[in-house]
């Protein structure tokens, strides 16, 4: 089995609705994406031939993913007043709603699925919200006994 490892990063703004701590409160983060893909067997066409993939495709194809939540405010749907909202947008911030809690977990598990969307077979992805701290996905669902 081949496994190819790439990252990207995004800078944005979040809080957690709901929570009871520090991180209810807007705050920014320096994310860290690394994606993880596989794959069994080589290319053999010419030009990818002996590769997995084009590592400047598999590199661009995450940087979009992460340019597009760069410099914005990451929110759950719902999670802000409709007032606010719409001030925050007539101030033409830059505001992402998502339909998740945006969490490390969260994020690896969408980042996960979006890389699977275009193509790769994604082992694992690694979402880092400090230097220290992460969460990964493996898309394997297990069941508890």
């Amino acid at each position: 089995m081949y496994q190819l490892t790439t990252e990207a990063s995004f800078d944005s703004a979040h809080f957690l609705s709901g929570y009871k701590g520090k991180c209810a409160n807007l705050h920014g983060h320096r994310w860290r994406i690394i994606a993880e893909i596989e794959k069994e067997t080589l290319c053999e066409t010419e030009q990818l031939r002996g590769m997995v993939v084009d590592f400047g495709d598999l590199k661009q194809d995450l940087k979009e993913l992460a340019d597009s939540f760069d410099h914005s405010l990451i929110i759950e749907t719902g999670s802000l007043k409709n007032t606010t909202l719409a001030a925050l947008k007539e101030e033409n911030f830059s505001i992402i709603e998502v339909p998740f809690r945006p969490t490390a977990e969260q994020f690896a598990k969408y980042f996960f699925y979006r890389m699977s969307e275009k193509g790769y077979n994604v082992k694992k992805m690694t979402v880092y919200e400090t230097p220290n701290n992460c969460a990964a996905y493996t898309g394997e669902e297990k069941i508890r006994a």
